[in-house]
């Protein structure tokens, strides 16, 4: 057996965390408070306060023997830090306590999570995975129970991977509790599995209630199953999905999917499926309800196999998106920033309604800050935003009429990955509507009110914090807002 536990955790994370290079630490979006993130978990409102567990190596910015980090907020902006809540330190799970979910029982909060344990010296073939739960009366500290794993390897189906069985995501409904699981058919096809509970320890498998159609990757993972408005949503993280026209260009995706679940017969039925985010770096989001009824999600804000610039020297790597509420509206998935981020602004600067033909450098600047942008197309061939601006280096979101195209271009911003991502956005009544955030190392654009948003990590030097906008052609700028976040 290893020798993680919590407890030396919390001590290194104690011992260590001043050695963080800050340069590029985000100022409205949680990060680690040391080492490696990957996805959400647990993601909860439990006794009023938001609390978001997520994958975590607290001893190096890379990934490692998962642990779960956990922080708390009460407004889903700004997180304090909480003791470390699982370690992998059993059996079941000594090569990794993988993701998972929460939900509250008897006023307890219980986890459900992924122990992953080797069984061979192939780590990309030798393992077995299985779900086990961990509980608190407290919120802070939690117990991994006795009867663990309540869902061993001998429940997964035939038809289904035998080590491939990951990330439950809990949910209530009719009395009962169920699980989303993701797995693959071992023949390069993803797979969603159904469970159900009384009790969340003793569990039996319904059925299979999503599975690729060879055109949605190899493997599943990260489920999330819900009730929006009047309908249910299953979003997941398909792997090596293959691109579709302008999407799904990353190597990892995720998808939505809007239907209606039979949980007697665990079918989901769903005619399409969309992408969550039409950016770089979005992956292995998970959602929770709160008290005002919204459903939000939070994902992580970088992606796999991909370089990671504070990985060198910077003792941290990884971030979550900011929080987005997610509604329907005409039949459709949009995403709206949370409403509590709009408490953070101050120091408008603000344009109104002026003509554009070429680059105008704006009077503001910045590394953390809100815009709020609408565009009238007018005459103009194109026009958009140059973000973290000085001299070559900049972020570039622009937009051509000709083929309605929106392009999100970091080909100039920096160090780290480069790349450009393009989706086709409709105008409406001749304009664009953009509401961006940005935060000294991500951009996140918010396209016509939400309709689709695209998401990246960008790392620039620290004399980059110029607005430029322009536009090739005559255009109107109907209004151009920017506010600080601090």
């Amino acid at each position: 057996m290893n020798n993680y536990t919590t407890a030396r955790a919390d001590h290194f994370i104690r011992e260590n965390k001043q050695h963080l290079c800050t340069d590029y630490r985000l100022q409205f979006h949680l990060m680690s408070e040391y080492g490696w993130m990957n996805d959400p978990n647990g993601f909860i409102q439990y006794k009023e306060n938001f609390h978001l567990f997520y994958q975590h190596y607290p001893y190096k910015p890379y990934w490692g023997p998962m642990h779960w980090g956990h922080a708390i907020s009460n407004d889903l902006i700004k997180w304090s830090y909480l003791p470390v809540a699982l370690a992998p330190d059993q059996e079941y799970d000594k090569d990794g306590c993988f993701s998972g979910s929460a939900v509250e029982k008897d006023g307890k909060l219980v986890l459900m999570y992924t122990g992953h344990m080797m069984t061979g010296p192939n780590k990309d073939i030798d393992y077995v995975q299985t779900q086990s739960i961990a509980q608190s009366e407290d919120g802070v500290n939690f117990e991994k129970i006795a009867q663990n794993p309540v869902i061993p390897a001998s429940l997964i189906p035939t038809g289904a991977s035998q080590k491939d069985f990951r990330d439950p995501k809990v949910f209530e409904r009719d009395g009962k509790y169920y699980v989303v699981l993701g797995s693959n058919d071992g023949s390069g096809n993803g797979v969603i599995l159904l469970y159900r509970s009384e009790d969340l320890q003793h569990w039996t498998f319904v059925n299979d209630i999503a599975r690729s159609d060879g055109s949605m990757g190899d493997n599943w993972e990260c489920p999330d199953l819900f009730q929006l408005s009047d309908r249910d949503v299953l979003v997941m993280s398909p792997q090596r999905m293959p691109s579709q026209g302008y999407d799904y260009h990353n190597l990892h995706s995720t998808v939505s999917m809007l239907g209606r679940l039979d949980t007697e017969n665990g079918i989901f039925d769903y005619n399409n499926y969309e992408p969550m985010d039409y950016g770089f770096d979005f992956y292995a989001p998970q959602t929770c309800v709160d008290n005002k009824g919204r459903r939000i999600v939070v994902a992580w804000m970088d992606t796999w196999e991909t370089e990671i610039p504070t990985q060198q020297g910077h003792n941290w790597a990884g971030a979550m998106t900011l929080p987005r509420e997610m509604r329907i509206v005409n039949d459709k998935i949009i995403y709206v920033p949370v409403e509590e981020i709009k408490a953070y602004r101050s120091k408008l600067y603000e344009l109104l309604d002026f003509e554009l033909n070429g680059k105008r450098n704006l009077d503001c600047y910045g590394d953390s800050y809100e815009l709020e942008v609408v565009f009238d197309a007018a005459e103009a061939e194109e026009f958009g935003l140059m973000l973290r601006a000085y001299e070559e280096e900049h972020t570039l979101i622009s937009y051509r009429l000709q083929d309605s195209l929106l392009r999100f271009n970091r080909e100039r911003s920096g160090i780290g990955p480069k790349g450009e991502r393009i989706t086709k956005v409709d105008l409406r009544d001749n304009q664009l509507m953009l509401r961006i955030f940005v935060d000294r190392s991500s951009v996140e654009v918010f396209i016509q009110d939400g309709e689709k948003v695209m998401t990246g990590r960008i790392y620039p030097g620290p004399e980059s914090n110029g607005i430029h906008i322009y536009a090739r052609g005559k255009c109107r700028v109907v209004s151009f807002r920017k506010w600080d976040i601090l």
